[in-house]
């Protein structure tokens, strides 16, 4: 925490809920009036952050002990601009697809910015707007989806625990381990809290 009290993390990560209009998905789409969500929702629904030093992400002690804590052994780096990507339309159209992985997904954005969009416990869209400097870790089993920003691009360092798999497992997919377990951990745990809390 800095001294002002101001987490950190806010600087390169900021989160709303989204509108439901069908506009171009690459702009902030939030609802009016705005309604802001705290990096303490995300992480209530598994979805952890860091800040870290993205010019010096070679010899970053911060990313190095995160990538210990995790086992996040493997490491690549993926580009997403209308430049850099090969078949870029269609691969944009396949990120923007609301799917689940049964391994985290963990991107840490070294350039540039984009949207990672989440749903929240009643399945809500939540925009996670991620900007150079940040990591952040989407659990197992999450629906999720992605896309660039108005800016049109983003580096992102893509780790991995082992060989990566980046199946994505387009929604419905609810009979899937992953899902169930993040359910248990993340949806239906909140609720039997809620429910104590209205009962005590």
């Amino acid at each position: 925490m800095l001294a002002s009290g101001k987490d950190p993390r806010e600087e390169v990560l900021q989160a709303w809920y989204m509108d439901d209009s069908t506009e171009d998905q690459r702009l902030p789409h939030h609802r009016e009036p705005k309604e802001f969500v705290s990096l303490e929702q995300l992480d209530e629904l598994g979805v952890l952050s860091w800040r870290l030093d993205a010019d010096n992400y070679e010899t970053d002690e911060g990313l190095k002990k995160i990538r210990e804590e995790h086992g996040y052994s493997y490491m690549d780096f993926c580009e997403v601009s209308p430049e850099k990507l090969p078949n870029y339309e269609e691969k944009i159209k396949n990120f923007f697809e609301e799917h689940l992985h049964t391994d985290e997904e963990i991107r840490y954005c070294v350039a540039g910015s984009g949207y990672f969009d989440v749903r929240d416990r009643n399945d809500a869209w939540i925009r996670v707007w991620l900007k150079k400097g940040g990591l952040i870790v989407l659990p197992a089993g999450i629906y999720h989806r992605f896309t660039l920003d108005s800016d049109n691009y983003i580096k992102a360092m893509r780790l991995f625990v082992g060989d990566p798999v980046w199946t994505p497992f387009n929604r419905p997919h609810d009979h899937l381990p992953a899902r169930k377990e993040y359910l248990q951990a993340f949806v239906q745990k909140e609720r039997s809290d809620h429910a104590v809390d209205a009962a005590a």
